[in-house]
């Protein structure tokens, strides 16, 4: 089994993937960072990997994005300088070429692994939505001193990577089931295309299934852990995890619906 990813499939045309929850890096990396781990932590995605399990199919990727960034195109996946990674110097000097192709080879790992899934998955089902999970900061300021709301939602939901007329229905039906759940007695923020408007991994499958495939990029916003620490807030993942679990059933429903030719 590998240990930098795992793609596990079940029977439904739900895919839910977690690529940036890993925080592991092999280990001739470690010395050369010149983050420590709680600045790499903090622009990773921990606890996404936990609302994979509101699905059979299921992708998560154990090792960090500062390692290799499967959700960039290859040019850009190793994050060489601070251009790349939020302004932050990741490296002490130079990665040497060796260690770069040994990333980039990761990379390749988990594309090839990919296609072998998701071909397997449309062996058994004519369409298929995907579930792209991740997080984003909105104290970049400091402690307490949160983003502005009006362009950070608590959910945004990025269909850039999609025939969105095509899909209107499952996109529309999702939104709807996270803007309607009781989150601690309020109703959630929740948008489409104004953070984040999907990353590579949604362009790939795209391109490679066209109108056969829904790739929703869904952000959280770090409401659910303090982002300069890590911790996360038991409850509100534990809410976040039924929230997205109501979901799953309205959203297959519709597009069961759609595929026996019936009225959404």
């Amino acid at each position: 089994m590998d240990q930098r990813f795992s793609f596990i499939q079940g029977s439904s045309s739900l895919v839910i993937s977690a690529i940036h929850d890993g925080h592991e890096v092999r280990k001739e990396l470690k010395n050369l960072f010149s983050l420590d781990d709680a600045a790499r932590l903090r622009e990773e995605d921990p606890f996404t990997a936990i609302w994979t399990n509101n699905s059979d199919n299921r992708i998560i990727v154990h090792h960090s994005r500062f390692e290799v960034d499967v959700n960039r195109p290859r040019d850009k996946a190793v994050y060489q300088i601070p251009e790349d990674a939020w302004g932050l110097e990741v490296w002490k000097k130079p990665l040497p070429p060796e260690f770069l192709e040994r990333s980039l080879r990761f990379y390749d790992d988990f594309y090839a692994s990919a296609k072998i899934y998701f071909d397997e998955l449309f062996s058994f089902h004519e369409k298929i939505v995907v579930y792209d999970i991740h997080s984003y900061n909105h104290q970049r300021d400091g402690k307490g001193k949160t983003a502005d709301r009006f362009t950070n939602p608590d959910v945004n939901l990025g269909t850039g990577n999609m025939n969105r007329e095509l899909w209107q229905t499952e996109v529309q039906t999702l939104l709807e089931c996270f803007r309607n759940f009781d989150f601690k007695g309020r109703n959630l923020d929740v948008r489409e295309n104004i953070k984040f408007k999907g990353g590579y991994f949604g362009k790939w499958l795209f391109e490679q299934y066209g109108d056969a495939i829904c790739p929703i990029s869904i952000e959280f916003k770090k409401i659910f852990m303090d982002e300069h620490t890590g911790k996360g807030f038991e409850n509100d993942i534990r809410l976040i995890s039924d929230m997205v679990h109501s979901s799953t059933y309205h959203v297959l429903n519709i597009l069961n619906k759609t595929l026996d030719g019936q009225p959404n």
